[in-house]
């Protein structure tokens, strides 16, 4: 196992590394392109806002290397929605290995934004990302932006309405919530990634 998280800013990455310490995975913090190639898993984790992380990306020519990866990959939260066509937000370009595109969640008078706590999710698609998890189990969930529900999602959460909770295409993954602070189901949903061959 040579698990590498992607250095991208990520305020999300110590509690990150805790979740995986507790599976017994030591991972390296990285933004180093050959050292990103080599590993067998990468994650590339996100919370902020899409056209920072993205301008960060390419000054660090990882922009390009993200797209040519051929091991799992997982976005997590941000860097989910960094796997997509673009945002909404700052009208960022993101890396386009899905055509979706993350939309501002519309807020209502029982719907604060950002969508902030614990929400249950339903699988749409069979997904190795998901084995041994039950369908309607939480996990734990700070956005402001989603992507719509589309050929790439393997689960689904509804906030007001429905929304890409997880995604696939190919050997790219992604999660809106945060894994890392989803307790039993968060931790079962890493082992299913660092399970997946490389």
């Amino acid at each position: 196992m040579n698990l590498v998280i992607v250095g991208s800013g990520g305020a999300n990455i110590a509690s990150l590394q805790a979740a995986l310490d507790r599976l017994n995975c030591k991972a390296t913090l990285s933004t180093d392109a050959d050292t990103i190639r080599a590993a067998s898993h990468v994650i590339l984790p996100g919370v902020g806002a899409a056209a920072d992380a993205m301008a960060r990306l390419r000054e660090l020519s990882l922009d390009a290397v993200l797209r040519d990866l051929n091991q799992p990959v997982l976005g997590i939260c941000l860097g989910m929605q960094l796997l997509a066509e673009a945002s909404e937000e700052d009208g960022a370009a993101c890396l386009g290995l899905t055509e979706d595109r993350a939309k501002l969640i519309r807020s209502g008078p029982d719907r604060a934004v950002p969508h902030m706590g614990w929400n249950t999710v339903a699988a749409t698609r069979s997904s190795p990302l998901f084995t041994g998890i039950p369908d309607g189990s939480h996990f734990y969930f700070v956005h402001s932006y989603a992507l719509p529900v589309s050929g790439s999602t393997i689960a689904q959460c509804e906030y007001g309405e429905p929304f890409a909770a997880a995604v696939q295409q190919g050997n790219y993954f992604g999660t809106q919530f945060h894994p890392e602070r989803s307790a039993k189901a968060g931790a079962r949903l890493l082992a299913n990634f660092l399970a997946l061959d490389a």
